[in-house]
Formats: C-alpha cells, structure tokens, sequence
C-alpha cells in the first residue's frame, strides 16, 4: 500500500506531499488541473520512463518520492530527474538502479488507464494471470525446471554432435577455461575476507606505529598506566583495610588495571608480529585482481566461479567420452522430452478448466457492469511446437461485445468504455490471486455515465475491501464511493501556474460532486443530488 507520496519540481506541481490511506481514494478535477500528471509522477517513482520536458521551469532537477507498506515493512524509493535526462533511484535511502527499481514496484503498484490496459492487453500477461487465478505456481516451477534440462541436454547433445573439428576447438577452449579456474581456486567468501585483510596490509607500518605508541603509555614508559594503576591499588588496599567501604573502589580498580594489562599484552604481541609484509600485500592485491578478472568472464560471485567450473568440467567429459556418451544423452533427452510434454499437457488441462471458471466468474461482473449481453472468454490452445518454460500454451482473453458477433481478440474489439469495464470485471475476480497491493485506474470510468457508472464505482469500492485503489475520476457516481476524495485544481501563485491538491469533506464534498453532476452552475437540486449519492454510497 502507498502510504505517501511526495513530488517536486514535476510540470505544474512545485511542491506536493499526499498522505494515503487504505481502501478506495477518489482524485477529481477539472480537465487540466492536473490529475494526469499525478499518475505520470507515480509512474515514474515505479521506474516509468521519464521526460525531462516535465522539469518545471526553472528547476534544476524533479524528485518523486513515495513510501510503501508491503509484508509489514516499509519500503522506501525516491527517483530524481534533472534537464539532461539523467535519472537517479534510492532505495531505502541507498543508491539503485531503474532496472531494480521497477522489479520492487512491480508487486506493489499496478497501473490500468483508458489507453493502457497493459496487463490485460498481453497475451503473455493473460496467462499468468490465468495461471494465478487457478494456483499453478508450483505445476509452472515444475513445467520451468524440466524444461531446463531439456534444454541442458539438448545442449550437450548438439556438442557430442558436432565435428571433429568444431569439438577440437570447443575442447581446447573449455581446457583453458577449465585450467584457469582450477588453478585460481575459488572459494566462496574469500574476496570478503581478502578485502577485509587489505587495509591492515596497506596500513602495516602506521599501525605498528599506532601499536608501539600504545603499548608504551600502558606498560613501557615511566610512568606508564600499568605503573600508575598498580600504585593507586595499594593504596586503596591499604585503605580499605582501614575502611571497608572502600573494598568496591579497590575492585573496580583492580579490574582496570588487570584490563590495562591484558591490553597491553594484546598490544605488545602485535606491534612484534604485524610488520610491514610487502610480499603478502602484493599476494592479496594479485588475487583480487585474478578473481575481478575471472568473475568479469563467468558471474559476479565466487559461487558463479564454482558453478562455471563444474559446467565445463561437465561438457569436457561429454566431449572428451563423446562416443558412448552420445547415446545416454539421446535417451535422458527423450525421456526429458516426455516429461516436459506431460507437464505441458497437465498445464493445459488444468488452464482449460481455469479458463471456464474465470469466464463464468468475468460474466457475472460484466452484466453487474451492464454488459449483460457480451460475451467473454479465455482461449487456451495447446502448441507442442510452441513448448517453453511455461508450457505450450497461447491464452488469449476474447470477447463479443454484442450479440451474434463472434469472439475476437479484446484488443480488436473493445471501445475504450467496454475495455475499461471488461478490465475491471477481470481485476475484480482475479482480486485474490493478485498479490499487488495498490491498483491505480487513470479514468477508466471514460465513456461511461448515469447507471454504468454508479455500477463501477460499486465494483471499484469492493474491489478497494482487498486492496488500496487510486482512482482518477470524473464520474460523481464513483468519487461518492470513496473513503478519500482529493480534488486536484490548478492556480496561480506568485506569477507562477501550480497544481494543488485538496481533502474534501463535509460541504466542499458535496459542493464538488454538486459540480460534478451539474457542471459549474451548482444548483440547490444538484447539492440535493450529491448528498443521495453520499448517503448511498
């Protein structure tokens, strides 16, 4: 759940900071105030592109921020912008990367706008929906495991097949490759320990310095600590015979100076033993280039490293055995074959019997959407030449928007009021299986009014029980259905266009759905008309 979100130097909006809750929050306005650009911003904070022609005039850079709730912990990303284009992430305050920005937003925000109903306009996205829609994760993990190693013997096989020549290249290369890990020797968590010895190597001599210093004040010198201490603790055992009061103070300084003591001791041994060692700085320098070197070539850890020699240690026995081990491939190969077929066609079944499900469910919502007359459904067609990672499915959500029209692709026949009430019939019952938590509808409720409309804002509120719905609307008939309703409006403050954005209870509620209903005249029966749609919601 986004629990607040702050823009800055973003087109007309200087400076903004919302603060928001759960459920359903409504955002209405006038054409141009700027409620497109509130989406924009957030899209842009969930690694969107951006554009530095949104750079308010003036600025030097634009900055989103936003903090959301997920699993109980709050997660923190901020994204900047400045004239050249060049954009920065932190996340959780520390550095990042778009790439690893948008995978994080990915499961926390999901956007649905009159134009780019993304996830219900690709195929691709149509079957993972289905697929988490009928709980075939753990039949997709086995499907995308076997397919692997098909592919890895696929792979083995088309090197036992290839020439002489070819193999004799490939074999030297592998040897190479081989060699120059073997004779590195990587070991999972030595760079660590390598760069945690290195400032000790590099610093050896003023740290002897350092140690010798030390070890002179506590113990060597006249006058030293250990001297000193020892002195006040006769005194205090002399005392303390005389008054008992004092035994505690004679302790506690004999604990000091037996510290003193171990310290010095711990000094002594290191300023004899830690020298400067040239040769050990220059070993450990060598081997974190070596390692740099070959994780460059074959993965980021040491762990890549091992895993990189056992996969040519493995394809040099396939290649070296090349005679009889070409038959033991063929055979796992086939019967790895098999395995991913079978998967694959109990993948369809089971997506078949999901499809009917989630179409029967979708036309229910649909007729409470006054679509009573369409037709949808999920088409799941079995491609053996299309075998992947996920099956061999191609799943396509299709719909007759009236009757006696055949069903074709959504894409080819939706009107963009239709679209937006088939995409929120599907949101609707795939609430439970989608496990984003914030859903951001940009106008959906476009081409829609009167009955329709008080119909999707009743979708869009029980849809809001589940999870955190923004919503950019026009409609009085769904902005009455909000827990929150922030009226964007556009002004002019010191010379200057801004965008604010405002809480509306009580009167200004009314008066701003009174507007919605009537336009700008608002009228004593369009406040009467407000205050039902309020008191219905």
């Amino acid at each position: 759940m986004l629990t607040r979100l702050t823009i800055k130097n973003f087109a007309v909006v200087e400076a903004l900071e919302l603060e928001l809750g759960a459920g359903l929050t409504a955002f209405t306005g006038e054409t141009g105030a700027g409620k497109s650009i509130l989406v924009e911003a957030l899209g842009f904070l969930a690694g969107g592109r951006g554009s530095a022609d949104w750079l308010r005039a003036g600025a030097a850079r634009l900055e989103v921020s936003g903090s959301f709730v997920s699993g109980g912990k709050t997660v923190s990303v901020r994204r900047e912008l400045d004239g050249e284009g060049r954009s920065k992430v932190f996340l959780d305050g520390k550095p990042g990367t778009v790439s690893a920005l948008a995978r994080l937003c990915e499961g926390l925000v999901d956007f649905h706008g009159q134009h780019e109903h993304q996830t219900l306009m690709r195929p691709g996205s149509q079957l993972e929906l289905l697929d988490a829609f009928a709980g075939l994760e753990a039949q997709r993990a086995a499907m995308t495991e076997a397919w692997a190693r098909r592919a890895e013997l696929s792979a083995q096989l088309a090197a036992l097949q290839m020439s002489a020549e070819e193999r004799e290249r490939r074999l030297d290369l592998l040897r190479f490759q081989a060699s120059e890990l073997k004779v590195c020797d990587p070991r999972p968590g030595e760079e660590a320990e390598l760069e945690a010895e290195l400032p000790r190597l590099k610093h050896a001599a003023r740290l002897g310095e350092l140690a010798g210093a030390a070890y002179a004040r506590l113990y060597e010198a006249e006058g030293s600590a250990e001297e000193q201490l020892g002195a006040a603790e006769r005194s205090l055992e002399e005392m303390a015979r005389l008054d008992p009061s004092l035994e505690p103070a004679r302790e506690a300084l004999a604990r000091a100076r037996e510290a003193a003591s171990e310290a010095a001791s711990a000094l002594g041994a290191y300023k004899d033993g830690e020298g400067a060692d040239p040769a050990r700085l220059d070993e450990v320098l060598t081997r974190l280039e070596t390692l740099a070197k070959l994780k460059r070539k074959h993965g980021g850890t040491e762990e890549d490293l091992v895993a990189a020699l056992r996969r040519f240690e493995a394809e040099l026995a396939a290649l070296e055995n090349h005679g009889e081990r070409s038959g033991a491939v063929e055979t796992a190969l086939a019967a790895a074959e098999k395995k991913a077929l079978s998967l694959a066609s109990d993948l369809h079944k089971a997506r078949v019997k999901a499809g009917k499900r989630l179409s029967e469910r979708a036309q229910a919502e649909l007729a409470g959407l006054h679509l009573d007359k369409a037709r949808l459904a999920a088409s799941v067609e079995l491609d053996d030449e299309a075998l992947g990672p996920t099956g061999a499915d191609r799943v396509e959500f299709l719909l007759a928007a009236n009757p006696g029209e055949p069903l074709k692709s959504l894409r080819a026949v939706a009107s963009g009021g239709e679209l937006s009430r088939v995409m929120l019939a599907l949101k609707t019952v795939l609430a439970e299986a989608d496990r984003v938590g914030t859903l951001v509808f940009d106008e959906v409720d476009a081409g829609v009014g009167g009955a329709v409309g008080a119909a999707v804002g009743e979708r869009l509120a029980a849809l809001a029980k589940r999870r955190q719905i923004l919503v950019v609307t026009h409609l009085p008939q769904v902005a009455c259905r909000a827990a929150a309703h922030l009226e964007v409006a556009k002004g002019v403050r010191g010379g200057r266009t801004q965008t604010r954005v405002a809480r509306l209870d009580g009167k200004a509620r009314v008066e701003a759905l009174a507007r919605m209903l009537g336009g700008r005249a608002v009228t004593e029966a369009s406040r009467r008309h407000a205050l039902e749609l309020l008191e219905t919601a």
